[in-house]
């Protein structure tokens, strides 16, 4: 499934033309695990109270979570075509006026984890027992918003809330360790009294016993998530410069053969 999942966001990014190729790629299986095992979501009653949220706050890899939202029955397949289109309901980052199961307009960098902890400190305060899920990348730890929320459901024993940290080493300028180093980033989390897991975000049986784990955590812990930008495109993978580039046609037919040939060997 995420073998689909990544065919999917190159065939919409090569027809919208724009858009963000390496971190959806990246993050494919982490999304494909969450919607088909993780998450306490269905589909069929996507605004249910009883389910869990999930917070895409570095919302420019929105395409995985689109792709692997329609895989699971959210909305139409076809409709992944129309991304970036004018009154479609994917937009270039998650908006939650056009399709209210995204949870939150996001991709301002740092927002959408304040909105995070928020919503965990709501529904704390309110009983609720779902959990609130949070997709952050490892860029927007420039940002000092992100700590401040850090420290907040830190303060407030936020035990329902789990961060997904995108480790993918890059941002749109460059490496991350030369952008704004942030190593170690496992000791600042320890630092603000978070439980820490740290995984590789490519391998399944990681992401699904780590996810199994954080459920049971006593505080807020984040699932530090290493994972390769562009996954299963040779000629994306851990380049920076694919970060904000979507492949032109030649490209796509390149990384789609790629990962149809892959897909024959599972």
């Amino acid at each position: 499934m995420s073998n689909t999942v990544r065919q999917d966001i190159i065939r919409m990014l090569v027809k919208a033309g724009s858009g963000h190729s390496a971190g959806p790629l990246g993050m494919a299986d982490v999304f494909t695990a969450l919607y088909f095992n993780i998450l306490n979501q269905d589909s069929k009653k996507p605004l249910s109270d009883k389910r869990d949220r999930l917070i895409l706050s570095n919302g420019h890899i929105c395409p995985v979570r689109y792709a692997a939202m329609a895989r699971a029955g959210y909305f139409p397949v076809k409709e992944l075509l129309t991304l970036r289109k004018y009154r479609s309901k994917l937009q270039g980052h998650p908006s939650r006026r056009n399709f209210p199961p995204l949870e939150a307009a996001t991709g301002s960098l740092g927002q959408g984890v304040c909105l995070a902890v928020g919503m965990a400190l709501a529904a704390k305060l309110d009983k609720k027992k779902h959990f609130i899920y949070c997709v952050t990348s490892d860029g927007e730890h420039d940002e000092g918003s992100t700590w401040e929320a850090i420290n907040a459901a830190s303060k407030y024993k936020l035990d329902n809330l789990i961060f997904i940290l995108d480790r993918n080493h890059i941002q749109i300028c460059g490496p991350t360790k030369k952008v704004w180093p942030l190593e170690s980033i496992k000791a600042k989390y320890q630092a603000f009294n978070w439980n820490v897991l740290t995984i590789n975000g490519n391998d399944f049986k990681q992401i699904l016993t780590s996810a199994k784990t954080a459920k049971k955590s006593k505080k807020p812990i984040v699932i530090i998530a290493n994972v390769i930008p562009g996954k299963g495109v040779s000629f994306m993978e851990n380049k920076y410069q694919w970060h904000g580039k979507t492949p032109d046609e030649k490209q796509a037919k390149l990384a789609l053969a790629e990962l149809e040939k892959a897909r024959k060997r599972i």
